[in-house]
């Protein structure tokens, strides 16, 4: 992996591929390897660059409270310090997709292709940003192992966790990867991030909404909203997979961004 020094931090990302960027921002509490197969197809024809957001994977970590704003800065730094000047691709899984609402909204013009995977543009009400505050006090002081226990059933379908073992097991060990000072900063940072809902119509460039079909986190209504509240935006519905559609249908999600990406262009 690449290591970046940018705002006051090291950033860890992979850069693989040549031809038209696309950025691919992972989900929370978690790193850029939700997107390896993503990153395996998309390089054949494009610059793919998959970072780690600060205080996860092989970044540097920010204590307190991280925004998402902060992680969106962090993203045109990262463009800034790889002198990529042409517009890029911006695919943002969960965590990721408020992410690159932000970055839409700070740096409109560094954008050409929108794409919000498994995500949200509304805030957290009261009792769900409580409970943000409260796992990152409760990681702190335990570390990661009960939050990967408790997130699994959200993240994956229940298909996924019965009889594909192997990725349950995966995703777990990936949470289990890092400092429970990144996770904390983050979930701060999630609970106060600002209501989008509302900015949706004013996105222009084209926009793919993919969602897993058994996404309770973000469900398929709450994002086929999403994508009717865009003008002219895409929506896909991924069968047979969860929150982590990229991972848990990797074949589908990828095939999904190829098409739209190349219409995009």
């Amino acid at each position: 992996m690449k290591r970046i020094k940018l705002n006051g931090i090291e950033l860890a990302l992979v850069d693989e591929g040549a031809g038209p960027v696309v950025l691919l921002v992972h989900a929370f509490p978690l790193d850029h390897r939700i997107w390896d197969a993503q990153i395996a197809t998309l390089a054949a024809s494009y610059r793919v660059l998959a970072p780690d957001l600060r205080g996860f994977g092989g970044s540097a970590v920010t204590g307190g409270r991280v925004g998402i704003p902060q992680f969106a800065d962090d993203l045109a730094a990262l463009l800034d310090a790889l002198a990529i000047a042409t517009p890029v691709a911006l695919a943002g899984l969960s965590l990721g997709g408020y992410v690159a609402l932000a970055f839409w909204q700070a740096y409109a013009h560094r954008l050409r292709a929108l794409v919000l995977c498994d995500t949200r543009a509304a805030a957290d009400p009261p009792e769900v940003a409580a409970g943000r505050l409260t796992t990152a006090d409760r990681v702190l002081a335990e570390g990661a192992k009960f939050l990967a226990q408790a997130m699994l059933p959200r993240l994956l379908s229940p298909e996924t966790i019965e009889r594909r073992p192997e990725i349950a097991a995966s995703i777990r060990q990936n949470i289990l990867g890092h400092d429970p000072r990144g996770i904390a900063a983050a979930a701060r940072g999630m609970a106060v991030r600002p209501d989008m809902t509302a900015a949706l119509g004013r996105i222009r460039c084209p926009t793919l909404v993919v969602v897993g079909r058994e996404d309770s986190v973000s469900p398929p209504g709450e994002m086929r909203a999403i994508a009717d509240a865009i003008p002219a935006a895409r929506f896909v519905e991924i069968a047979d997979a969860g929150h982590l559609s990229a991972v848990e249908q990797p074949d589908r999600v990828s095939g999904a961004m190829l098409d739209f990406l190349r219409t995009a262009e």
